[in-house]
């Protein structure tokens, strides 16, 4: 009999990888885009944040609204990939500098409805090895924003408008996997939308306790992302950091799925803590390894990529076991939230002070999330 577990977790996989190549498709362009649309270096920094501020807004007012408690998984998911399609699109009409990151903005809005009920609708299909469904979800994720490098990677000299383009139809795609997709049969309780909901989310006293660690991870995982091609500007230029920038980004993806696989050896508090642990370790390492001889320097990144990422599937498993039947949408939606809001500030201090001070000081200061995540989950 075929377990139709596997087939629902690898449709929806592959749709999010899709719909989520649009997270950083203009940033994997940027600066040819930021020629184009005579963008200044606020600006640029900025196609990544107003993401991740749409992303925080989009996913404020699901979780307020309870949307993925109230509304269809299925409606919602298509309609995030449809959305983000058409807004990544907008780039193509040479928007200028405003209108580049409204759309960039609207695209964070969009993906707000996909990555937490991805999460959830996945939880229909898996009660035991959530953790590892949840793993292989936020693998997709993570592959899914590493992709632009990769299309620049193999095709180093197309414009940008070809990687945005690739990727708003790989939205389209994802459209139709999400109508195609059904439902588990585990399936969460309903509830209807009141106002006061998001108290009772607020006030979930286990669940939030879980959230600590995954919002010192937030401090960390978006901010080494976008510092990695500066990172590796360091040593290499030109194609080789494309390749790079994609195998230690989607490295993330292999920590995600070795993570899950260990949830029933370990369990997932050991797991999440232990990466975490180690990507903070990572930070703290920045000032040797950046003279370390290559060798060194290429595993230690990779080692980071895929710890970096690594622990975020457990943090939302132990978020969905931990939280009400009912509001369990909206609980991942509103933790969402507030660690990508936390990244924001990560990113915008990061990137200012490496304008003024050199890598090796900057890359520790991430530390600080982790450090006070290992500590909460302690």
């Amino acid at each position: 009999m075929l377990d139709l577990r596997w087939y629902a977790l690898a449709g929806t996989g592959l749709a999010v990888v899709l719909t989520l190549s649009t997270w950083f498709s203009a940033t994997a362009v940027a600066d040819e885009l930021g020629a184009e649309l005579g963008l200044n270096v606020s600006e640029l920094v900025w196609l990544t944040n107003a993401v991740q501020a749409g992303f925080v807004t989009g996913a404020l007012f699901a979780s307020f609204f309870a949307l993925a408690d109230v509304l269809p998984m299925k409606f919602l998911l298509a309609l995030g990939a449809l959305a983000a399609g058409l807004a990544n699109a907008a780039l193509l009409m040479n928007p200028g500098p405003m209108g580049a990151i409204a759309a960039r903005f609207a695209t964070g809005v969009s993906l707000a409805l996909v990555y937490p009920t991805a999460m959830k609708f996945i939880g229909t299909w898996f009660v035991t090895g959530r953790g590892l469904a949840m793993g292989a979800v936020v693998g997709a994720l993570t592959l899914g924003s590493a992709a632009p490098h990769l299309f620049r990677a193999l095709g180093v000299g197309i414009e940008w408008r070809t990687v945005i383009a690739i990727t708003t139809l790989a939205c389209g795609l994802a459209v139709i996997i999400f109508i195609l997709l059904r439902e588990g049969p585990h399936q969460f309780k309903t509830t209807r939308f009141r106002v006061g909901q998001i108290s009772r989310v607020l006030s979930n006293r286990a669940a939030m306790l879980v959230n600590l660690g995954y919002f010192g991870h937030m401090w960390e995982l978006y901010t080494v992302w976008v510092l990695l091609p500066f990172i590796l500007g360091t040593r290499l230029a030109g194609e080789p950091v494309l390749w790079w920038s994609f195998a230690i980004m989607g490295s993330g993806a292999l920590g995600c799925v070795i993570g899950g696989h260990l949830v029933a050896k370990v369990g997932g508090v050991r797991v999440a803590t232990t990466q975490l642990g180690v990507s903070g370790l990572c930070c703290l390492l920045a000032p040797l390894m950046l003279q370390a001889p290559d060798a060194l320097f290429y595993a230690w990144l990779l080692v980071w990529g895929i710890t970096v990422a690594g622990d975020s599937p457990q943090f939302s498993a132990l978020t969905a076991s931990r939280a009400p039947s009912h509001l369990v949408g909206s609980i991942l939606t509103m933790t969402n939230s507030i660690g990508f809001a936390i990244s924001i500030v990560s990113i915008l201090l990061s990137t200012q002070l490496a304008q003024h001070w050199p890598l090796e000081v900057v890359l520790p200061l991430l530390a600080v999330g982790p450090a006070l995540g290992v500590w909460a989950m302690r």
